[in-house]
C-alpha cells in the first residue's frame, strides 16, 4: 500500500460540521476533543462611501481539516514513550493509547492541532484514518458523511496526479514545516 492522505475541495464546503459531527460520534468523543474540526474564516469590512452607502470586501470560508498523516510529522519525536507511530505501508499516524502517558507534548508540536488531549482519559489521541472501517472496505467516516462531497481519500499521489499538489490555503502553518499528505482546492479567497 502507498502513504494514504485525504483530498478536501475547500471551495464546496459549506461549514456544515457532519464530518466532525460523525468523527465525533464514531470514536465517542468527549466535549471539547475533535479529530476533526471544521474551521470558519472572515475578515474584511464595509466601507462608507460618500454618496452611495456602504460597500462590503467580506470574504469568508470553511475548511474541515484533521490529522494530515504528514511525511515528517512532529508529533512523533516528541512523544516521549514512543506511543506514536507511522506505519511503513499507509503512512497513516497513530497513538498507541496503552503506550500514552499524557505528556501532551504531541499537542503542543503538531502546527495542525490534529492530536487532542483527553482530560478524562490524560491521554492525547488523534485521527487514525478511520483504519478499522477501511479494512472492512468502508470509507473513514468524514468522507462518506460529507453531504457536498468535499473530502476524499487515498494514496496521495493519485489525489495529486487528479487533484494537484496544493497543501496549504491561507491560515494554515507553511507545509514545509512537515509535509502533510492533503490536496486542497481552495475556496477562491483562500489561495496563497
Amino acid at each position: 500500500m502507498a502513504q494514504l492522505g485525504f483530498y478536501i475541495n475547500q471551495s464546496l464546503c459549506t461549514g456544515c460540521k457532519a464530518c466532525s459531527v460523525s468523527c465525533k460520534d464514531k470514536n465517542n468523543l468527549d466535549v471539547g476533543v475533535n479529530f476533526r474540526r471544521v474551521y470558519s474564516y472572515e475578515n474584511g469590512t464595509f466601507i462608507q462611501q460618500q454618496r452611495n452607502g456602504l460597500v462590503q470586501n467580506v470574504q469568508a470560508y470553511y475548511y474541515s481539516i484533521a490529522c494530515n498523516h504528514c511525511t515528517n510529522p512532529k508529533c512523533i519525536p516528541s512523544c516521549p514513550t514512543g506511543a506514536i507511530t507511522k506505519n511503513n505501508k499507509t503512512g497513516v499516524v497513530t497513538i498507541d493509547q496503552k503506550v500514552c502517558q499524557g505528556a501532551q507534548l504531541c499537542v503542543k508540536a503538531c502546527p495542525y492541532g490534529a492530536p487532542q488531549y483527553n482530560p478524562k482519559e490524560f491521554k492525547s489521541d488523534k485521527c487514525d484514518f478511520c483504519m478499522d472501517l477501511q479494512v472492512k472496505g468502508e470509507e473513514p467516516v468524514c468522507v462518506s458523511t460529507c453531504p457536498m462531497r468535499a473530502i476524499e481519500f487515498g494514496p496521495i499521489e493519485k489525489l495529486r496526479k487528479k487533484y494537484g499538489s496544493i497543501s496549504q490555503i491561507k491560515g494554515m502553518p507553511k507545509a514545509s514545516i512537515t509535509h502533510p499528505n492533503i490536496v486542497i482546492t481552495p475556496h477562491k479567497e483562500a489561495k496563497l
